[in-house]
């Protein structure tokens, strides 16, 4: 039987927000039977009781695996048609629930799809656990409507293709994450924006992906990239610990065996679009295949503040990684560093080789674990760069 909250036979009950527990619906949750069916099922009810534009539901998944074997099975955002806004699911804890994806086919598979039907959506203490390696957990396409996610004290394991794939014109915005735990490994990354051109008619149409939170994480996943920003985008990270555990088991043309935490691989966006924050974050670099940020804008900021990649400074390979990548030009983008510690050295890359740059990068009391500031930075094999700015910072 269908239990609700709240449900009685006045005439403002089909209006009231209600919750459903996917287990009144035929979902077992013993890792071997399929659940797909009362997962779908939980979604359209939810999808159909949207009110004046207000979602109404709560959907409740109990301690478990539940096995999901088809796609957009736990969201299904082609339908209702009409924009709809606030839908939340809700599991019993962080590896207390888990969702066990095993479609039949992996790249191409998403878990979840919303495309303009939904905003303020949240996840809730679950795990998604990927069981056919490269399938996909959220696709998101916006022309306006979808924005306004929030996952907190989620987990994701398994082999992804991708985490979130971000796609459209216009939001796909004000995303946060809290005291969730990112493992498994990314074929693309886990949070990929501009999934395909659909909807561009121009080069920088995409460039509406803003604000971005991460707080308190756990980033501890085998190998891939975390952050993977083709287009432009405000991002902010805070706190937490940064582990890329391996090397990708194979070559591939666009990435090689590197795996990347930061990566922004397009020069051009829009003014306000470029923007990065890292604040008291430990990361560790555990092989000369990881990078710690790499970014190629060519305006912007760039700024880390407290944080710490001297983890393995110890092991052999780490005095000579450069893990800090950039491309810089006349208009930046503006890099700062305040109270870091650092290890290896940064490499930098000018878009105007011969040219004179303005002082865009600058140190401020730093700890220089590997090098000293004379030949911390380098730039097309030469140290120390005239771009760059070192101030109250202490050597090896």
């Amino acid at each position: 039987m269908l239990r609700e909250s709240g449900a009685d036979d006045s005439s403002t009950a089909s209006v009231r927000p209600s919750t459903i527990n996917v287990a009144d619906l035929g979902a077992v949750g013993d890792g071997r039977t399929d659940d797909t069916g009362a997962f779908e099922l939980a979604y359209a009810v939810a999808a159909a009781r949207v009110r004046d534009g207000v979602g109404r539901v709560v959907i409740e998944v109990p301690a478990g695996d539940f096995l999901i074997s088809r796609p957009y099975a736990l969201m299904n955002g082609v339908a209702p048609p009409r924009p709809a806004n606030g839908l939340r699911f809700r599991g019993a804890g962080k590896r207390m629930t888990t969702l066990v994806f095993r479609p039949k086919t992996g790249p191409g598979s998403f878990l979840c799809r919303n495309e303009d039907s939904w905003s303020n959506l949240s996840f809730e203490r679950m795990r998604f656990r990927s069981a056919t390696p490269g399938a996909s957990f959220f696709l998101s396409y916006s022309t306006g409507q979808a924005q306004d996610y929030r996952f907190s004290e989620c987990e994701w394991t398994g082999e992804w293709e991708y985490g979130l794939a971000l796609d459209g014109t216009n939001n796909n915005s004000e995303m946060r994450w809290e005291a969730c735990q990112v493992g498994g490994s990314y074929r693309r990354a886990f949070l990929y924006s501009g999934l395909s051109r659909r909807g561009q008619t121009d080069l920088n149409d995409q460039d509406q992906f803003l604000n971005y939170w991460f707080t308190d994480m756990k980033v501890e996943y085998e190998w891939g990239n975390f952050l993977e920003f083709p287009y432009g985008g405000s991002i902010t990270c805070r706190g937490g610990s940064y582990v890329i555990e391996g090397q990708r088991p194979r070559n591939t043309p666009e990435y090689g065996r590197t795996s990347t935490f930061f990566r922004f691989p397009v020069a051009q966006h829009y003014d306000a679009v470029q923007r990065f924050h890292a604040e008291d974050v430990r990361f560790e670099v555990r092989n000369p295949d990881v990078v710690i940020i790499d970014c190629v804008w060519n305006s912007g900021t760039v700024h880390f503040n407290d944080c710490d990649d001297t983890a393995d400074a110890g092991k052999g390979f780490a005095a000579d990684v450069r893990t800090h990548r950039y491309t810089v030009g006349p208009r930046g983008p503006l890099i700062r560093y305040d109270s870091c510690q650092l290890a290896g050295r940064h490499q930098y890359r000018r878009t105007e080789p011969r040219t004179a740059l303005p002082s865009v990068v600058r140190y401020d009391t730093c700890l220089l674990r590997s090098h000293p500031a004379s030949g911390f930075v380098v730039t097309d094999g030469t140290a120390r760069p005239d771009f760059v700015t070192f101030v109250a910072c202490i050597d090896p």
